[in-house]
């Protein structure tokens, strides 16, 4: 995982959190490596045996006027024990001005200090997902996502089989792309995936032949989208170059793993002239119906297995009724 620093944290948070730097300007280049941010507590009072110094220590109003009550002496000396700790940053809420002295100590030690004109309970609610997002478990893979009637497909396969040219033909037929040929997947929670593109590539797409093209640009700003959470897998195959057989009811469904996460799977044979857009459609709307709760192939399998079992005593009295 790259290394998270309290810049990133800063320049993307500034105008959602509205912070404002304080302190020491070198602390930004501080790591943060604790998913956690939270209140000091008793280390305020110089109470320091359970203090996990490794969080975003975040000061309230309880915090702050706390330390407006000290004695001067006491209030220096617990600031400087503190700041003594390698903390990566402080984060103060509500606008509030810092303690006297503060500053000055946050300077000496490097610290940054970050004010917020949020409330504490709302500033809490923007960092706690900026941090689970930030330090979630993180994958790259070759092919290419697409947003199909807001199902998540991401098309897999050998490289040049055609995963960008079924996409391509999505977007065509109004539905949007999210990224190709690199998808950097994040976990989100236990069963979530979500898919996006690389920074740089952005509504870009290699077409061979074609050569680079912006989706954007040439379908406008509604073919695209930044992220798009990771329902189904399609996987693209030679039918020719495929082991093993091809399921024909979807009864036996395909999983695979991506982060630790199970999700569907659906091996696609091609071979020429098959409509691969108007599959991938129907894998979609499929998914949506299983969602909902119908699952096609077991409803049809259930009703073939009740036909049997109402028309099987017929059977057996015709062959206990025949002489021959």
């Amino acid at each position: 995982m790259p290394k998270f620093i309290v810049a990133q944290l800063y320049e993307r948070m500034k105008e959602v959190m509205k912070l404002e730097l304080l302190g020491s300007p070198a602390g930004l280049e501080r790591e943060i490596t604790s998913i956690d941010a939270s209140g000091p507590g008793l280390v305020l009072a110089g109470y320091v045996g359970r203090f996990v110094h490794a969080r975003i220590q975040v000061l309230g109003e309880t915090e702050v006027s706390y330390l407006n009550s000290l004695e001067a002496v006491e209030r220096e000396r617990n600031i400087t024990q503190f700041f003594s700790y390698p903390i990566p940053c402080v984060m103060v809420t509500k606008g509030q001005e810092l303690p006297v002295g503060m500053e000055e100590a946050a300077r000496a030690a490097g610290i940054a200090v970050l004010r917020s004109t949020l409330k504490t309970q709302e500033f809490y609610r923007h960092i706690g997902p900026f941090l689970e997002s930030m330090f979630a478990p993180t994958s790259t893979l070759h092919g290419s996502l697409a947003d199909v009637f807001g199902v998540g497909l991401l098309f897999t396969g050998s490289s040049g089989i055609g995963k960008s040219e079924c996409v391509l033909d999505l977007v065509e037929r109004g539905h949007r792309l999210v990224a190709d040929d690199l998808v950097i997947c994040r976990r989100r929670g236990t069963g979530i995936v979500v898919g996006r593109a690389h920074e740089n590539a952005h509504h870009h797409m290699e077409i061979r032949g074609v050569g680079l093209i912006d989706v954007s640009k040439i379908f406008g700003i509604r073919a695209v989208r930044q992220q798009k959470r990771i329902e189904v897998v399609v996987v693209l195959e030679q039918w020719d170059a495929m082991t093993g057989d091809v399921d024909r009811t979807g009864l036996d469904g395909q999983t695979t793993r991506i982060l630790d996460v199970d999700l569907p799977m659906v091996t696609v044979p091609l071979n020429p002239g098959k409509n691969i857009t108007v599959v991938a459609e129907v894998i979609a709307l499929n998914h949506l119906l299983k969602y909902s709760g119908v699952n096609v192939a077991e409803a049809f399998n259930e009703r073939l297995k009740s036909r049997i079992r109402a028309t099987a005593p017929n059977v057996g009295r015709y062959l206990q009724d025949d002489d021959e």
